[in-house]
């Protein structure tokens, strides 16, 4: 496949800048994904890889060439969509081969057939390959569609957001395809999310957009474990972060508003006066011994696990329990805090 970089780019509509001096890499076979809210330039800076969009500032080179002046054609490159962006009057075997027979390709009808033949046995849509594609579901449809991009083997796939328009079953189990597929093919691929599940399973590495400003990038656990700013601490992890408002008293650390006071770490010894205090769900842990004690005001069984809302003085922390609880409405509960595994922000947002 391809290593692709890009070099501050730029990219602005009239007084908006959408994608503001980014920088990233993306290796030979890896699978990048890029994260972020709506509006953070994502699709953008994916418009920009391919060519669609022309930039303003930087550069972006594939395996050391730059390609800024390149047609959009001549950069070989993949993409799919939300949409389907399929030919509904064409069968699926038609869709497949359209790109094939391009004048960008023209390959012969032997070679076509053998690649449409083993795309499909990949996606596992051979039963449906003399069938239009107007009558198929939308799980074959985004099939096809990812489909269209593998047939013609391009030195990179781009992805944007490709799995948002389906149900949740369906996304889980494409997720599980696509990252089966590129694994095993061992493609150069650039996925665009909001989902950052989709992000924390799939992805070799994340890139974290926000605002047009690439403000993290590390593997899925960097990114849970270490995240650089409040954004990124809210962006990732279901249930989200607890976030509370701290002081150093006396060599504590005395959470506002609640008897909590936890002690200060040898790690700790930087903390300022004041700052904010995150502490995932997970690292809330109901115990009958705990040394903290909270009382539940709302429990939501999940099946694999189950959420527990925990007044503590006159705040309501998360707490994220494996299986099923016998915690009930308006029990007092002991639980400890995991003090290993806290995150302190400064003022600003920013890790500690």
């Amino acid at each position: 496949m391809t290593e692709v970089i890009l070099k501050h780019i730029t990219k602005r509509f009239k007084d908006v800048t959408a994608v503001n001096d980014i920088s990233f890499e993306i290796a030979d076979a890896e699978f990048f994904v890029l994260l972020g809210p709506t509006g953070a330039g994502k699709t953008t800076t994916l418009r920009l890889i391919a060519g669609l969009e022309k930039l303003d500032q930087g550069e972006i080179l594939f395996d050391g060439q730059a390609i800024n002046e390149l047609a959009p054609a001549s950069r070989d490159v993949a993409m799919v969509f939300q949409q389907y962006s399929l030919y509904p009057n064409m069968t699926v075997y038609d869709n497949l081969a359209f790109p094939l027979r391009s004048p960008v390709h023209k390959l012969p009808e032997d070679e076509i057939k053998r690649r449409v033949k083993e795309t499909c046995e990949i996606l596992r849509i051979t039963h449906l390959i003399e069938r239009k594609t107007a009558k198929l579901s939308g799980g074959e449809m985004q099939r096809v569609s990812i489909g269209r991009a593998i047939v013609r083997e391009p030195r990179l796939y781009l992805m944007d957001e490709p799995l948002s328009n389906l149900d949740a079953k369906l996304r889980e189990s494409l997720r599980v395809e696509l990252e089966h597929i590129q694994k095993t093919q061992g493609s150069t691929t650039l996925f665009v999310t909001h989902d950052q599940v989709e992000a924390l399973t799939m992805a070799d590495r994340i890139g974290v957009l926000n605002e047009g400003k690439l403000v993290q990038i590390g593997d899925p656990n960097d990114i849970y474990d270490r995240p650089t700013s409040i954004f990124v601490a809210q962006l990732v992890g279901s249930p989200r972060i607890n976030l509370m408002s701290a002081a150093r008293e006396n060599g504590k650390v005395q959470v506002e508003n609640s008897p909590l006071i936890l002690p200060v770490t040898k790690e700790d010894g930087d903390l300022p006066g004041t700052f904010t205090l995150g502490v995932r769900p997970e690292d809330i842990r109901p115990a009958p011994e705990g040394e903290f004690e909270g009382t539940a005001t709302l429990v939501e069984p999940l099946g694999v696990e189950t959420v527990v809302h925990l007044r503590v003085g006159e705040l309501t922390v998360l707490s994220l329990v494996p299986g099923t609880t016998n915690i009930q409405l308006g029990e007092d509960v002991r639980f400890d805090i995991v003090q290993e595994r806290l995150h302190y922000f400064d003022g600003d947002g920013n890790r500690i």
